[in-house]
């Protein structure tokens, strides 16, 4: 008589012991079938140990006789090929009425088999257990296994870094001024119950694609910025301090002056934000121009970024101009979009997506779904080859469609899904730390690198980033004093110390 088992197992405990034990006794061949990583939807850094080392766990007990790795959501698939006599849940499912045990249960019925549920004598909790943990050890080993299974030692990027210097990359996008109002707080108004500010200094950095090409510039990469600047005296500022740092620049004066994001911090908080300035889309004598421009700069390019933050500047109509044309020309494309205005969906057959999961949650109005399955359905509706999906200080994910699928394959067999944890302990100013893994993941991968190679680089130089105050560019000296330790953690200890 066949058992099957099925569930997560993150965390083998007495309670699953027990579990495992009742499912034994009710027949003679034990089979427990382990979620996938990218299946278990229990948070972005679960689950805590890999399915290998998790189906090993399981394969030691010696109640167990087979264990098998599902990569589908459910396990419906199995219990359809494998016909077990008996299905074994948990207690706590015999009043559940959850759509996907539902469909196993109805699955094992319909094939003769029956339903038991264990006794829950011991209760355990995986999620409680590890809720109550810290993460740093298995951060530790996560990223460890990361670099070995991918091949990333030292020397190994190293090279990598190297070659940053041989690249030519085309940054296409929304030039932003970001000024920062220091201020002190002086007390509560007395008008009205507000915060009152003294205002110190302020200092201007650059930013949207402007930091952009800045950050691969400071990393040794030869970039051009093809972007619509003003035609205030403040445009002829930033384009001549651009080219000072070392960019060269393709730009039309399309707009009266720059956008400009105003932010306020009290001591190093910040308190306000105000935005300044409009979306102001081109029109077609001047959209034409733009898509010249960009294909003249990519002609001996290695690859092309496109950073949309919404101003005007990439649009639709664009993008179907210059797309046939620039994707024979150069051997990646990148894209990223930030605010309401852009919309990922517009990005197609591109190399790399690097949204946050907030953005691709937005763009398909789906705030509910596991994020592998809201993922797959962006590169699905895009094209896109691979995405890196950023989850504030959680870290992030990279998602590669690795596999050839068969017309009857699930894309659950296509798509692989990794995480990475982040690598600074705690951020001082968020800001920029999506557009520093853009350029150095993307100049990663027009250097050679695969795109685990570019998620950990870019990991790095957003774990700086994150670590200083406003749109600072990072170097090659960054990057190299990150790697220059063998532990991955370390970097995140010395980067919060």
């Amino acid at each position: 008589m066949v058992v099957q088992c099925h569930g997560c197992f993150d965390i083998v405990h007495p309670g699953h012991i027990q579990y495992l034990q009742f499912a034994k006794a009710q027949g003679d061949l034990l089979i427990v079938s382990v979620s996938a990583d990218p299946q278990v939807n229990k948070g972005a850094d679960r689950p805590l140990i890999p399915d290998d080392l998790r189906a090993a766990s399981l394969a030691a007990l010696e109640c167990v006789d087979y264990v098998y790795v599902n990569p589908h959501p459910t396990a419906v698939e199995l219990l359809e090929e494998l016909r077990p006599d008996v299905y074994v849940k948990g207690r706590e499912y015999q009043n559940n009425n959850d759509p996907r045990f539902v469909a196993e249960r109805d699955t094992v019925a319909a094939r003769g088999g029956r339903v038991v549920f264990s006794s829950g004598d011991v209760i355990y909790s995986s999620s409680a257990l590890i809720g109550g943990m810290s993460a740093t050890t298995f951060n530790d080993e996560k990223l460890r296994r990361y670099l070995a299974q991918y091949d990333l030692g030292g020397r190994n990027l190293l090279q990598l870094v190297n070659e940053f210097t041989r690249q030519k990359i085309v940054v296409v996008g929304d030039y932003i001024l970001d000024r920062y109002h220091f201020c002190e707080p002086a007390s509560v108004a007395s008008e009205s119950p507000m915060m009152s500010l003294r205002q110190v200094r302020t200092e201007d950095y650059d930013g949207g694609a402007g930091v952009v090409a800045l950050h691969l510039a400071g990393m040794g990469a030869s970039p051009t910025l093809v972007t619509g600047l003003g035609q205030d005296d403040e445009s002829g500022v930033v384009a001549t301090r651009l080219k000072r740092r070392g960019v060269e620049l393709s730009a039309m004066n399309a707009r009266k002056e720059l956008p400009l994001k105003r932010r306020y911090l009290a001591d190093l908080t910040k308190v306000l934000k105000i935005d300044e300035g409009g979306t102001n889309p081109l029109d077609s004598k001047a959209e034409q121009a733009l898509a010249d421009r960009i294909l003249r700069a990519a002609e001996d390019a290695s690859a092309v970024i496109f950073a949309d933050f919404g101003y005007g500047l990439i649009s639709p109509t664009l993008l179907e101009r210059i797309m046939p044309t620039l994707r024979k020309r150069v051997r990646i494309i990148t894209a990223d979009v930030s605010g309401m205005r852009s919309n990922l969906l517009c990005f197609k057959n591109v190399d790399l997506l690097c949204p946050t999961e907030r953005e691709v949650r937005e763009t398909l109005h789906d705030f509910t779904t596991g994020i592998n399955n809201v993922v797959y359905s962006l590169m699905s509706q895009t094209n896109a080859k691979q995405a890196l999906i950023t989850l504030g200080k959680q870290g992030l994910l990279v998602f590669d469609q690795y596999r050839a699928r068969a017309a009857d394959q699930s894309w659950e067999r296509k798509l692989r899904s990794e995480y990475l944890p982040a690598l600074a302990a705690h951020a001082t100013d968020p800001l920029g730390c999506g557009d520093a893994l853009l350029a150095t993941a993307t100049l990663a991968m027009a250097a050679g690198g695969n795109v685990h190679a570019a998620a950990y680089l870019g990991s790095v130089a957003a774990a700086f980033e994150a670590q200083r105050i406003g749109n600072q560019p990072i170097t090659a000296e960054d990057l190299l004093s990150g790697l220059a330790t063998s532990a991955p953690m370390e970097t995140a200890r010395r980067l919060a110390s």
